[in-house]
């Protein structure tokens, strides 16, 4: 098991300030976006949980209706008929609380933006 870092802290904090039933939806995102970005860093980023990997992943947020999601632009694009059922906007998507997280459409944009920013990493590597 490892050590918490400051950021888990500050993870936990950002956490711990909603109802319990959201807390528990951040907790179940939270743990979705570390299994499908195990190297990625967690941190706070934009007074939002972030999460890193050669540049911002995704980050999420906690409203009174919804979570917001925020995949960037390209995130969005590559899924955007399966996000089209939710509100949202160019680089973000609102998964109203009223209703399940979708997992696995969440695990799959993830690991795209893991992708993504695996690729432009090299792609700057092999530029030098």
């Amino acid at each position: 098991m490892s050590e918490s870092t400051s950021f888990d802290v500050l993870v936990d904090d950002y956490i711990s300030q909603f109802p319990s039933d959201v807390q528990i939806k951040l907790q179940a995102l939270r743990q979705m976006i570390r299994d499908s970005a195990p190297n990625a860093v967690e941190k706070i980023s934009y007074k939002m949980p972030t999460y890193a990997e050669h540049g911002n992943l995704v980050h999420f947020a906690a409203y009174s209706k919804h979570i917001g999601f925020y995949p960037g632009a390209s995130g969005i694009e590559a899924f955007k008929e399966e996000l089209s059922r939710y509100k949202g906007a160019k680089g973000s998507v609102q998964f109203p609380l009223d209703q399940p997280l979708p997992e696995e459409l969440i695990r799959r944009i993830v690991e795209f933006r893991v992708q993504a920013n695996v690729e432009k990493a090299r792609e700057k590597k092999r530029k030098k």
